[in-house]
């Protein structure tokens, strides 16, 4: 699964409102790829962002979903799409599981995500990236991996600029591939070349690369995710079992 994040502001005030961005996947098989979940990633320079900080949604056609993050040892922010709801969102919680993405051969799937900080975040370097997992009944496989997707957040005195529209606007990034700001045609060149191998084993991955690599935490990730089958909490508990 072809994936790549685009769209986004280089920029997000603390505090301010949703911006919004996407997550291209492409079906790069001659068969229809369903129970498609992506998984977020945000690791800041300054290791400061807390879990409740970031609020992110995805688009389940026209209604936004909210992702919870749980904070790992490293003290990365991982958030799945389509997870189960954590009992503080209420009446979100009760909600029908999301049964993932499905795409068709050869076909680009864009998932639009809206981003916001909380007012109390501080100003703080961030790099967001994507893992892809495909859930197949009480297994999975590891997928594919985004480009990453840099932006600032930025503290009291450092407003957004007055051209900067919460869809993006001039801020945004293209990928990795070298495409122009912006960009929504291009793909990014190193997926393509295959850079995130499928089907690796959970326990194999984790050990090869250890927790501290991001390679590590999105294997050890994507595969609790899918072999526990239970919320986010509990998948990165069981990870620091392992």
């Amino acid at each position: 699964m072809r994936t790549r994040i685009h769209g986004g502001p280089a920029e997000y005030d603390a505090g301010g409102g949703f911006r919004t961005w996407y997550i291209d996947l492409t079906n790069t098989t001659d068969a229809t790829c369903g129970n498609i979940h992506p998984v977020v990633v945000l690791v800041d320079g300054k290791r400061a962002l807390r879990p409740e900080q970031p609020r992110l949604e995805f688009y389940d056609g026209e209604r936004p979903r909210p992702v919870d993050f749980e904070r790992t040892e490293q003290d990365e922010n991982i958030g799945v799409l389509g997870a189960p709801a954590s009992a503080a969102k209420g009446a979100e919680a009760e909600e029908a599981p999301f049964p993932g993405f499905t795409v068709a051969p050869g076909a680009t799937l864009s998932v639009k995500v809206r981003l916001a900080v909380t007012s109390d975040a501080v100003a703080n370097d961030v790099v967001a990236h994507a893992a892809v997992v495909q859930r197949q009944r009480d297994d999975g496989d590891w997928v594919g991996q985004s480009n990453d997707y840099r932006f600032r957040i930025l503290g009291e005195g450092e407003g957004v600029g007055e051209g900067d529209s919460e869809e993006g606007g001039k801020g945004e990034v293209g990928g990795k591939d070298g495409a122009g700001a912006g960009s929504t045609d291009g793909r990014d060149s190193a997926d393509a070349a295959g850079r995130v191998p499928d089907g690796i084993p959970f326990a194999e991955e984790l050990a090869r690369t250890g927790l501290h690599s991001t390679r590590g935490i999105l294997a050890a990730t994507a595969g609790a995710l899918l072999l526990l089958g239970a919320g986010l909490g509990a998948l990165l508990a069981a990870r620091r079992r392992r």
